[in-house]
């Protein structure tokens, strides 16, 4: 029997599975499954990750850094960057996201990148020192507690991993943290359209492969609105027949007030 915190057991459990899968990659073997029914990484065919990315996009990134994908989306297609805006990718993996934002927003911009996987994080700055982008930073924390100053980037991305979280509110209150007045969020993450089983929700297995901690759609929204973020709209492109469609990939975009308050009183 063990004596942690469920939300314990849930972290670590996800920072094993990723740190096998970075393993993985770095030997150059296709990465395993990250859960029973299906998968959260960069194989293709499964019903999440395929066909998340162009050929155009990809052709000049390592290899590496392509096979370790582990999203449900493309968050760097939700939003217009600009050169020499910051970026800030939320559980950044094995680097892709950032090292697409680093060459959009070029050499006077940047692009951090937090994860808390060691094994990860070895892996993107690998795949950063082959992709020779000097405009890139992988920092080694949580996204509950980013280790940035306040309004310090102004795009905070993330791609199927707020679903991992399990204290989803503190990652939107550090990520309206981070960005400066009117930042923009722009996330890729699995939502929920129905119910739930209860012995999905407690296992550990679905859990690290992104469907058991998904929010509800409408819920996902609520709390984005209640953080303070204006703006906010989510909408699904992928349903996953698996689950009778209860579960789908969204896209999901928000601002930060540029000033003052928001709709619903003080932003703080």
């Amino acid at each position: 029997m063990t004596n942690q915190r469920p939300d314990i057991d849930i972290q670590n459990a996800v920072r094993q599975r990723y740190g096998a899968i970075a393993n993985s990659v770095a030997a150059r073997r296709p990465p395993e499954s990250c859960c029973e029914s299906t998968c959260c990484s960069g194989t293709t065919g499964d019903p999440i990750s395929s066909g998340l990315y162009s050929d155009t996009e990809t052709r000049e990134l390592p290899s590496a850094a392509v096979l370790a994908s582990l999203g449900c989306g493309n968050p760097t297609a939700l939003l217009s960057l600009k050169a020499g805006q910051t970026v800030l990718d939320l559980g950044s993996g094995g680097g892709i996201d950032v090292l697409l934002s680093a060459r959009r927003v070029g050499p006077t911009g940047k692009a951090y990148g937090i994860d808390m996987t060691d094994e990860m994080l070895e892996l993107a700055r690998a795949n950063q020192r082959k992709a020779g982008a000097t405009n890139v930073e992988f920092l080694k924390g949580t996204i509950e507690a980013i280790p940035l100053p306040d309004a310090s980037v102004d795009v905070v991305i993330s791609n199927c991993v707020i679903n991992l979280s399990t204290d989803k509110d503190a990652v939107l209150r550090e990520a309206f943290r981070v960005l400066r007045p009117g930042g923009r969020f722009a996330v890729s993450d699995v939502v929920v359209r129905g119910d739930v089983p209860d012995g999905m929700r407690r296992d550990l297995a679905s859990w690290t492969g992104c469907i058991a901690g998904a929010l509800e759609q409408q819920d996902y929204v609520n709390r984005l609105r209640q953080t303070g973020f204006t703006d906010v709209d989510l909408e699904v492109w992928r349903e996953y027949a698996e689950w009778d469609g209860r579960f789908a990939s969204a896209h999901i975009r928000a601002t930060k007030p540029a000033t003052g308050c928001c709709d619903s009183g003080c932003c703080g």
